[in-house]
Order: C-alpha cells, then sequence, then structure tokens
C-alpha cells in the first residue's frame, strides 16, 4: 500500500520545490533554517519576502 502513495505523490511532486532559509534569531543571534515546500514557480517570491 506504501508503494501506491509513493507512485501518486511522484507524478505531483515535480511541481513543488523544497526550500531551506538560515534566519537569524533575535534573541541569541543564532541561526536556525526554517524548511518548507513551495509551488516551482513561487521558489524566488518565496526568498524575496522577509
Amino acid at each position: 500500500m506504501a508503494k501506491k502513495v509513493v507512485a501518486s505523490l511522484q507524478s505531483t511532486g515535480k511541481d513543488f520545490a523544497k526550500v531551506i532559509k538560515a534566519v537569524k534569531s533575535p534573541k541569541s543571534g543564532a541561526y536556525t533554517f526554517k524548511e518548507e515546500i513551495v509551488p516551482t514557480d513561487k521558489v524566488k517570491e518565496y526568498f524575496a519576502k522577509k
């Protein structure tokens, strides 16, 4: 049953990209990484917004 789920995700997964953004914590000054899955045509907009 899991193979069917993976097969269905492969056909729609090409329209999305996993993006990782480094975000600086104002409290400690350390960087953390924020991961999201966004549509491929919205990747530049994701990184442009703050």
